[in-house]
């Protein structure tokens, strides 16, 4: 059987503006077919925004890569219109197992509370999500929507001008240019326009190996994250299993800093390890194989000017805590709506500098968790592993230890506290729900909350959510497009429960990517015009004038 990652999902094709006298101009121009920029080319044709996706192949990725795919991730992929074929696919796990040595020392729950639409987790190839993307913008397209991939289109130059980009594309049939109002550049950790525009990360690099095997194999493993500190089969290092559709498995096996990476690949070396983890009677054969280094590093600003970095282009953290991908998809579900509007005339150009300041600010936050986890799993003094190695025989027996066993820690959305599109903030009301943070899913099974559950009825401008209170009047002056709803504790318990806490009624404002910007126990019309104008970059944020 052929696989998806063999065949052509956007084969080149010769466009009239390759024989243009003069370079054609472009809205919004993607470099890069991956999750991130694909998100982003379906966000933007949602809106009405034109896009074009170039990029250098016409398939998906080979291998797996990114195969954890996070609740956060699954809701904005529901936005995008391919939450289900998504999540129906893939594997679903909410648990994950600790090991030390042969040993289970204690195992964990992502999501031990009922009531939400999507998993905590679900292990999917990375080749699967860009098909069901692709088939997405191919589907957006068909319906008319103004979207466009174009394979085999390689940018070999990027020109940033104050009012345009200006690309230059190598194709099958020779180069052509291109102009571009807003360039976003998500062609990955080794971004070829972060070179081109003479850019670079800061952080820093890990001195340690690991050999990621994706293998395919009929086992019995039950479907949960297992992780193994100083495991019988790797001794001194750690090891890493999931499951993945079609009876493939993921296996990270830390290899060390002195290795030769491309001997550690080849499959004399590779089966070996795997026998030894399996079991010799364990039937197995070799999907992918690659080896990473640990890099928690980002660039030091994500726009500059009409460029817009976003996903690994702008940063990478280490794959342990599913960071990756999942920040990648809320850098765009972050940006587009903001760009959307400004191309619109409805906000100012400054509302992307709040892109720039919350992702960065997401980006150090991944970083920052994803530097503690590799501290903890590869430590780099006999100091260091004793103290680990203490925290783990503690957590065996002792519910205080287990928090700090740092194994990975799980990608969770950003909150972006203190960020300068955060309106006021109610004391009374839960602190889940405070400015910044993403509006956590419930169900509202009562009309006007119909359609089962609340991040399914927010629309893709701004929502005013109101529990057990009446909205302010004239709120349809303020904004024809605010979508309003409006319940009480009585229909939907579990949504007031979340949103209001004992409080008896509140308001909340929630931005086009589902963050709360602000709430209120009760507002006037004033004060969510008010809210709604420094959300939307026409009122410069207090703290961030």
């Amino acid at each position: 059987m052929t696989k998806i990652f063999d065949r052509a999902l956007y084969p080149y094709a010769r466009h009239p503006d390759q024989d243009a006298n003069a370079p054609v101009r472009h809205k919004v121009v993607i470099i890069g077919a991956g999750p991130v920029g694909l998100a982003a080319a379906i966000d933007l044709a949602q809106r009405g925004v034109p896009v074009l996706v170039l990029d250098e192949n016409d398939r998906v990725s080979h291998g797996s890569r990114a195969i954890c795919f996070a609740k956060r991730t699954l809701e904005i992929l529901d936005r995008l219109g391919c939450g289900d074929v998504t999540t129906d696919t893939g594997v679903t796990w909410d648990h994950g197992r600790v090991f030390f040595g042969e040993r289970e020392i204690f195992s964990f729950n992502l999501l031990p509370e009922d009531g939400h639409k999507r998993p905590a987790f679900i292990n999917l190839q990375q080749y699967y999500i860009e098909q069901f993307l692709v088939e997405r913008a191919q589907a957006l397209a068909a319906e008319g929507a103004p979207l466009e991939i174009r394979g085999r289109n390689r940018v070999e130059a990027v020109g940033a001008h104050s009012d345009h980009v200006r690309l230059e594309i190598e194709t099958p049939e020779g180069p052509y240019a291109l102009h571009a109002d807003w360039l976003i550049a998500c062609d990955g950790a080794n971004s070829p326009t972060r070179r081109m525009m003479g850019m670079d990360f800061v952080g820093r690099v890990f001195e340690d190996n690991f050999l990621i095997a994706d293998v395919v194999m009929d086992a019995d493993f039950p479907t949960e994250r297992w992780f193994w500190f100083d495991p019988p089969f790797n001794r001194g290092q750690s090891a890493l299993l999931h499951k993945q559709p079609d009876n493939v498995w993921r296996i990270d096996l830390q290899l060390g800093w002195d290795i030769d990476r491309e001997a550690e690949k080849a499959p004399e070396r590779v089966i070996p390890r795997l026998k030894a983890m399996l079991g010799e009677d364990v039937d197995f054969s070799l999907e992918w194989v690659s080896i990473y280094t640990f890099q928690c590093r980002r660039m030091e600003r994500f726009r500059h000017g009409r460029v817009i970095f976003a996903g690994d282009a702008a940063h990478q953290v280490s794959p342990f805590g599913a960071r990756g991908a999942n920040s990648g998809l809320q850098d765009v579900d972050n940006l587009c709506w903001k760009l959307a509007r400004v191309i619109a005339g409805q906000s100012p150009e400054r509302l992307l500098d709040s892109y720039d300041w919350e992702r960065v600010y997401g980006a150090d936050e991944n970083i920052l968790n994803s530097t503690r986890s590799t501290e903890f799993i590869t430590p780099k003094s006999e100091t260091s592993r004793l103290f680990r190695d203490a925290v783990l025989d503690l957590a065996e027996h002792h519910a205080f230890a287990r928090p700090m066993v740092n194994s990975g820690r799980l990608s969770v959305p950003c909150i972006y506290d203190d960020g300068p599109l955060n309106g006021p903030d109610c004391d009374a009301l839960p602190p889940r729900t405070r400015p910044g943070a993403p509006a956590p899913d419930a169900p509202a099974p009562d009309a006007p909350l119909d359609n089962g559950w609340l991040l399914d009825q927010l629309g893709r401008g701004f929502t005013l959510l109101a529990i057990g209170a009446d909205p302010p009047e004239g709120l349809h002056e303020i904004d024809p497009a605010l979508t309003v709803l409006v319940t009480t504790r009585d229909k939907a318990p579990v949504l007031a429960d979340r949103f209001a806490g004992p409080a008896p009624s509140a308001l909340y404002l929630i931005r086009p990517d589902q963050h709360i910007c602000a709430r209120w126990s009760q507002a006037s019309a004033a004060d969510v015009a008010s809210a709604l104008a420094r959300a939307s970059g026409l009122k410069h944020g207090a703290s961030h004038d």
